[in-house]
């Protein structure tokens, strides 16, 4: 496994069964612009995208620096073979090379898979929390 911080569109479209949702264009655009967003790509030996994982630094006056995990997605055909543990591990490292005091992920309660990954990657749980959001559209 081969995993790659991602800087072209092209690369974001070839992998865009990793994500959610087809990537949008002007979208990717912003992300990958940003020197403070970060995209992580894992390649099987084939070349073909196999994981991702996205990273935005966020900076707070009274705390400083610190990674936000904003997704991770891993292909079914590549699950169970520690491709989410890299992926979280190599942004980790980006974040220490950053500067960054800390990195942090939400995910739900019932989501075993990602509950794992980021326990063998060396997360502990810190406190549940409620999660509040408003829809801007």
């Amino acid at each position: 496994m081969r995993i790659e911080r991602i800087t072209a569109a092209a690369e974001v479209h070839r992998a865009a069964d990793l994500f959610d949702a087809p990537p949008q264009e002007a979208a990717t655009q912003r992300f990958l612009d940003d020197p403070n967003h970060h995209l992580l790509i894992a390649y099987d030996d084939g070349d073909r995208p196999i994981g991702m994982i996205s990273g935005v630094e966020t900076t707070h006056p009274d705390k400083g620096t610190e990674m936000l995990v904003y997704e991770l997605g891993v292909a079914p055909v590549a699950r169970l073979q520690g491709v989410g543990t890299g992926l979280v591990n190599a942004l980790a490292a980006i974040a220490r090379e950053k500067g960054c005091y800390g990195m942090w992920v939400a995910t739900e309660t019932d989501n075993k898979a990602a509950l794992a990954t980021y326990r063998r990657s060396g997360a502990c749980e810190e406190m549940t929390f409620t999660l509040l959001s408003w829809d801007l559209t």
